[in-house]
């Protein structure tokens, strides 16, 4: 059953907001009371949906919609505030909110909203208990894989590079692809990103390996290769092939030997250059639906060069994952 948090410091507006949501829709229904109420909710996992006011105690909207970012808390939100000012819709959106309605909300327009969204398509899907929640072993198991593979891949990138490289923590969650920009905020929203995308497939798994380097990584990448030309256009295209080629080749090798299959690669794709993540995402956001993603985060020290490496596994392939993940979790 789907979940949906109603987060207003006024219980008429509770109320209210609840008695909008469509009669015929099977939901659970929570509320809380002001905005650290709401994110305790989300940490629990109710709230696949947030309909969130924006003035409250305790902690406001804009503080909640920060925290959803900072924490990549799995949830769409919709903003329902009598704040009319242009900024404040400009600003949720550019915190993350879907949508921003004005109270009091209406239960057309709620639905519709609910319909643009396709959130009141998602309810059957929501009912699988393998995409519903991860289970938290079943993400330990993730992250470890990944943390070997990944520090596999850093290491190859290193002894190339001559650097050190930092590795993150490998972050695991079930998102839908208009979620995949809260992934990547550490990228400022000011920078332009370009990316690349790389298809494989396995026995039973198939997914899509996303690589985005910030455009104001390009000179310190050259500088550390010692390329004393010009670094134009085709020679950041060039930069950015070889460095997903390092990347995203060591860690799904690593990766496949740790499931004993091997994985057969994709020509990479351009996703696009000089654009900002949002856009990014958003041009080629219809190749990706409810997914696994695996996020990586690398940086090189003493160097301002950032660059994201998104492991994304389709649905239908969850199944032949957790099994797999299952069979090492009984070992």
């Amino acid at each position: 059953m789907y979940s949906v948090l109603i987060c207003d410091d006024s219980l008429v507006a509770r109320k209210q907001v609840a008695k909008c949501l469509p009669e015929e829709w099977e939901v659970a229904v929570h509320f809380a009371k002001h905005g650290q109420e709401a994110i305790t909710a989300l940490r629990e996992g109710k709230g696949q949906l947030l309909l969130l006011d924006l003035n409250m105690p305790v902690m406001d909207g804009y503080q909640v919609l920060e925290a959803i970012q900072e924490q990549k808390l799995p949830t769409k939100v919709i903003v329902i505030s009598g704040d009319i000012q242009p900024e404040a819709h400009q600003r949720v959106k550019r915190l993350g909110a879907l949508e921003f309605i004005e109270k009091p909300v209406k239960p057309a327009a709620l639905e519709t909203l609910l319909q643009q969204h396709r959130i009141l398509e998602s309810d059957g899907e929501e009912d699988k208990p393998e995409l519903a929640n991860l289970d938290p072993e079943i993400r330990d198991i993730y992250q470890e894989i990944t943390n070997i593979a990944m520090g596999q891949a850093g290491d190859h990138l290193a002894r190339i590079l001559n650097v050190f490289v930092k590795l993150p923590i490998p972050n695991v969650n079930l998102i839908e692809a208009s979620e995949l920009h809260m992934m990547l905020q550490d990228i400022e929203d000011k920078d332009t990103v370009s990316g690349i995308c790389q298809g494989f497939v396995g026995p039973g798994i198939c997914g899509e390996a996303l690589f985005i380097l910030s455009d104001s990584s390009f000179n310190d990448v050259a500088k550390i290769l010692n390329i004393s030309e010009e670094v134009d256009d085709q020679m950041q295209l060039e930069l950015l092939m070889d460095a997903a080629n390092i990347l995203i080749g060591t860690c799904l090798n690593g990766l496949a030997s740790q499931l004993d299959m091997h994985f057969s690669q994709g020509h990479p794709e351009v996703l696009g250059q000089h654009r900002n993540i949002t856009e990014l995402i958003n041009i080629n956001k219809t190749r990706w639906r409810r997914t696994l993603a695996i996020e990586l985060s690398y940086g090189l020290e003493g160097y301002q060069v950032h660059c994201d490496l998104v492991l994304l596994v389709t649905e239908e392939s969850m199944e032949t994952m957790n099994n797999k993940l299952s069979h090492l979790l009984e070992d």
